[in-house]
């Protein structure tokens, strides 16, 4: 077997083709694990908003909470069925929201966008994943005042504390910044069931009932009840469902993401190819005193893969080492399901730079092996006459 110092020498020598190979790799790694991260990021934040045992009421027919409407006398109904968890002070866990969209300029001029408006009452805060203030204070109620996430403050102009975001020509100021565990909830702005509906002028308008069953088994009763009997006939889901259902924006960037990733490694397999082939033409002598001393067709077919690949993975991890730096930053895109937008933040964990690091090794396979098979072939003879 021919040494590996072999390679790393080679690559030291031609340093000028090596350092161009390994960005053009590095390049197409960044790029792709960009949107693998980007990906990710949409799916961790709709995966940890549903929690196993909450069950979201809409109308039956209805897809998302925003284009569903059910009476007050449901939702009385529904809060008081069997088999609903209650509160630390006794009361059902049981949330009526009304969940209205609103187009609203984003910061910097950055257009217009929908943002979701949530009516909540305080227990319905108890439904979300480690929600709490982390920056001003909470709402009060019946005073139009609003709460936000930083990420949507950032995106959307009148969103920071102390500014006032109009709701149909009413001022509804924002008095603190919330965190809900990274989920789809930090995508949304808060305040209080009643001051939302009498901004709107639906006053007692109800989208949705949210509610967490004691157990699994009371979760699917409630559920099949819901659906089943005649004085319901509303749609119930699971909360995880309905976040699974929602995650279609970010199958879109994914197969987005295979599809340019596949097109530049395409592109920096040749770039990979091209290297190697001039590393073969230069290199013919070396090839020929190689077999002359004994090394087989195999050791050096299995070197130059190996130059290869050392080149490709050079640049995996260039690009992966050049995503860390994105990590946790905050962004948004359109969520299909809502008509509004979603942030959220990138995430690059382990198996989305491994995917990288896997697509580097590909390209250092493929790219080398056409240079590598075109080396074996040469005829010791006519490799040790070249120049």
């Amino acid at each position: 077997m021919i040494p590996v110092t072999y390679n790393l020498r080679n690559l030291r020598v031609r340093w000028v083709t090596t350092v161009m190979t390994v960005l053009a790799s590095g390049l197409v790694v960044w790029a792709t694990v960009l949107t693998f991260g980007l990906s990710d990021g949409i799916q961790h934040a709709l995966r940890i908003s549903g929690d196993p045992l909450d069950v979201i009421v809409m109308r039956k027919g209805a897809d998302a909470e925003t284009s569903s409407v059910i009476t007050a006398q449901t939702a009385r109904e529904v809060s008081n069925l069997p088999g609903i968890s209650k509160s630390p002070d006794g009361q059902p866990l049981c949330s009526t929201e009304f969940v209205t969209i609103l187009t609203k300029p984003r910061r910097n001029a950055g257009g217009t966008t929908n943002m979701i408006v949530r009516g909540v009452k305080p227990i319905g805060k108890l439904l979300r994943p480690q929600f709490r203030i982390v920056e001003g204070r909470d709402i009060q109620l019946g005073v139009n005042e609003i709460v936000t996430s930083r990420s949507m403050a950032k995106r959307f102009e009148n969103l920071a504390i102390g500014e006032e975001l109009e709701i149909n020509k009413i001022a509804f100021k924002v008095v603190g910044f919330f965190e809900a565990g990274g989920s789809a909830a930090e995508s949304e702005v808060w305040t209080d069931l009643n001051d939302l509906t009498g901004a709107r002028r639906i006053q007692g308008a109800i989208s949705i009932v949210n509610f967490r069953a004691t157990d699994v088994n009371s979760r699917n009763r409630l559920i099949q009840q819901l659906q089943e009997e005649e004085r319901f006939k509303l749609k119930a889901v699971t909360e995880v469902r309905y976040f699974e259902d929602q995650m279609s924006a970010s199958y879109a960037i994914q197969f987005v993401g295979y599809l340019i990733g596949g097109f530049l490694t395409f592109g920096a397999m040749f770039a990979a190819a091209n290297t190697m082939y001039a590393a073969v033409a230069s290199r013919a002598r070396e090839i020929g005193t190689l077999r002359a001393i004994g090394f087989s067709r195999t050791s050096v077919l299995a070197s130059f893969l190996i130059e290869s690949v050392i080149l490709c993975s050079l640049g995996g991890a260039l690009g992966c080492l050049a995503t860390l730096p994105l990590n946790g930053l905050s962004t948004g895109t359109a969520n299909w399901a809502t008509f509004s937008e979603i942030t959220f933040s990138f995430r690059f964990g382990p198996w989305v730079l491994a995917r990288g690091v896997i697509m580097a090794l590909v390209m250092g396979l493929l790219g080398g092996l056409f240079p590598a098979m075109r080396a074996v072939r040469m005829k010791i003879i006519d490799s040790l006459r070249q120049a």
